[in-house]
């Protein structure tokens, strides 16, 4: 009992200590790639999109950024995560708003609930998503309105914007990689070579 006391304190002491270490060269990589992935977003919606029109910047993006420039190595941050989770919330979310739109006890935990099952079943999992579906539910006026439009703008234009700019910022340096797929590691970091001509 005592040794397996102490195997659990050792393990314990262990993985706090790596999950408190302070690695600045990351936090600053972070930080980049979350001020300019918000930043446009945040910009385009100020600068191009009329008063009325004013919806680009969705809350469930904040929740986006921390996995996809801050924990860039989990599966829940991936591409296929990212667009797939939030696009298919987006539909879960606008669909159940049609048919349930004035019951709110009713539609928000459908919408949140189906989202996570066909996030589950496509193998899409994003945790934002559910944020994604809650509010095509829960907002009224601009996003209410727009209907499936809200899928494509600003849900899928936004996810473009955020995968862009990760796979910038998450593939700057040679500690970072992003995507984990072996697949997209190919493709970001092909190398060229040309024989030389005599």
């Amino acid at each position: 009992m005592k040794k397996t006391l102490r195997r659990t304190y050792r393990v314990s002491k262990y993985v706090i200590y790596k999950e408190t270490l302070v690695d600045y060269k990351e936090h600053f990589w972070s930080f980049l790639g979350a001020f300019f992935g918000i930043g446009i977003i945040a910009f385009l919606q100020s600068q191009y999109l009329l008063e009325q029109e004013n919806v680009f910047l969705i809350g469930s993006f904040g929740a986006s950024s921390v996995l996809i420039y801050g924990a860039i190595q989990s599966p829940l941050a991936q591409p296929r995560n990212l667009v797939g989770g939030h696009v298919i919330s987006a539909l879960v979310g606008v669909t159940v708003y049609q048919f349930v739109p004035d019951i709110l006890w009713l539609s928000a935990p459908l919408a949140v609930a189906f989202s996570i099952v066909l996030m589950q079943y496509t193998k899409t999992l994003h945790p934002p998503g559910g944020a994604t579906a809650l509010i095509a539910v829960t907002s009224p006026g601009k996003i209410a309105d727009l209907g499936y439009w809200y899928v494509l703008s600003p849900v899928l234009s936004g996810c473009i914007i955020l995968l862009l700019v990760a796979l910038f910022f998450n593939n700057i340096t040679k500690n970072r990689s992003y995507p984990t797929s072996t697949k997209w590691k190919r493709l970001l970091h092909k190398k060229h070579k040309h024989p030389l001509k005599n």
